[in-house]
């Protein structure tokens, strides 16, 4: 499972490449494409970056997946885990971790934050 953060570092300088290169599947969560969306329309090579987006969704290995019911319950679960822990996280990142438990999915990311989460497995991050 890409957070948005592993698909640009991944895009900018091949970090992750092994990792993703491996893989059998390679979830990308929608709100993790709403936030690099969001990005193309700010940055300069938005055309470009949406291209090359939209090939890598393409490729076979590659699934967009989305929040259901079943994410809901898990995401009211983290939810209330985190404000009992009195530590937070951002909303996204809450639906994303939702979503990479419910597949039982390594979460890839250089977010720290979401070792707050200790449901979630995450690979080894690359600095």
């Amino acid at each position: 499972m890409l957070d948005t953060n592993a698909y640009s570092d991944w895009r900018r300088n091949g970090t992750w490449n092994e990792l993703i290169g491996k893989a059998s599947v390679v979830m990308v969560p929608t709100m993790v494409l709403g936030e690099l969306h969001a990005g193309f329309r700010l940055g300069k090579a938005g055309l470009e970056n949406q291209s090359k987006l939209s090939r890598f969704l393409g490729e076979d290995v590659v699934k967009v997946v989305s929040p259901g019911e079943g994410t809901a319950e898990i995401y009211g679960d983290f939810f209330a885990y985190l404000y009992k822990q009195g530590t937070p996280l951002p909303i996204h990142d809450i639906w994303i971790g939702a979503l990479s438990y419910e597949h039982k999915a390594v979460l890839v990311t250089k977010d720290r934050h979401f070792s707050r989460l200790p449901q979630v497995p995450l690979a080894p991050i690359n600095d």
